[in-house]
């Protein structure tokens, strides 16, 4: 008998585009080997089946939606961003009894939470970039002093991110930030090669680590647009010295552990002239056939609806 799996995707938050084009391509790759449910999550909160709406609000049609949930087997929430991967819809599933993919509640709110990670991170003593966290309040106290990076704290696909050089830029910068969350990070610009990693929770509870992808741009920042746009090229594996592919590894299990992840999640380093350093963590990455956590494990023999297999028959356990 095939298992039946909801595949959400959607949601209420800038990267809500990203997760249609995850979920549209999950659904695609999963349809030869088990029976795919669509729901998707409008940006007006509105639950649909395929295409039919569950409801006229929020509220109605997120009943209808744990209706048909109850009726699967097992729910892929290809959710990125808030009111998804911070733990939001592993909460309503909790509650709703559901089984699914990927990170519980606490590491989903922990790992989108940047200022969290960090403070993890340290207890683990993983390097991460030097920063202070900027509010409303503090935020007219902030002087430029050298290159920053300013981005939210809870945010995704580096929307609200800004690369400030300039003394000018940065209360512009704060306030594109600002705007997408109430907490902002001001970090110092780490100079270095941009190298992420992924962990995936096999169905035997094991470990598999993928190998590392190097992520090169024209210049300046791994922005949206160099997301979305084509240009940027991957490496994978990344040409890096044994001891710097030894501990990125080490350091994403010790977070994988650190934070509670299930299912996959990313972590992304630079590799900087002194070291290693933490960017940030994924607990539901992009998950096309050609986002990087795909690639990386298709890279060693995983190919992309194996993995997804892999997923679903975890959180079946």
């Amino acid at each position: 008998m095939r298992t039946k799996v909801a595949v959400i995707g959607g949601g209420q938050n800038c990267e809500h585009a990203v997760s249609l084009a995850s979920a549209a391509s999950a659904r695609a790759a999963l349809e030869k080997s088990c029976i795919v449910v669509a729901l998707t999550i409008g940006a007006d909160g509105i639950w649909l089946l395929r295409s039919e709406p569950l409801g006229t609000t929020p509220a109605t049609s997120l009943a209808g939606a744990l209706r048909v949930m109850a009726a699967c087997d097992v729910v892929l929430p290809l959710l990125h961003g808030p009111r998804g991967e911070d733990g939001t819809i592993a909460a309503l599933c909790d509650l709703a009894g559901a089984r699914y993919v990927g990170s519980g509640v606490r590491a989903g709110a922990l790992a989108m939470d940047k200022w969290a990670t960090k403070l993890v991170a340290s207890a683990l003593g993983i390097p991460t970039a030097q920063g202070v966290l900027v509010t409303r309040a503090t935020a007219p106290s902030i002087s430029y002093v050298a290159p920053v990076v300013v981005k939210p704290v809870s945010a995704g696909s580096s929307h609200g991110v800004s690369l400030v050089t300039s003394a000018d830029r940065l209360e512009p910068a704060l306030a594109a930030a600002l705007a997408l969350d109430d907490r902002v990070l001001v970090e110092e610009r780490l100079v270095g090669r941009e190298v992420d990693i992924a962990v995936l929770q096999r169905p035997n509870g094991s470990r598999f680590v993928s190998p590392p992808l190097e992520i090169v741009v024209d210049h300046g920042l791994f922005d949206t647009e160099h997301k979305y746009d084509g240009s940027a090229v991957f490496h994978v594996p990344a040409a890096l010295a044994e001891v710097e592919r030894k501990e990125i590894e080490a350091a994403a299990l010790a977070l994988f552990d650190g934070l509670g992840c299930a299912g996959v999640a990313r972590f992304d380093f630079f590799v900087t002239e002194k070291g290693v350093v933490l960017n940030e963590v994924n607990t539901m990455p992009g998950m096309t056939a050609q986002s990087q956590v795909p690639r990386m494990f298709a890279a060693v023999g995983l190919p992309y609806a194996a993995l997804l297999t892999d997923l679903v028959n975890g959180a079946l356990g």
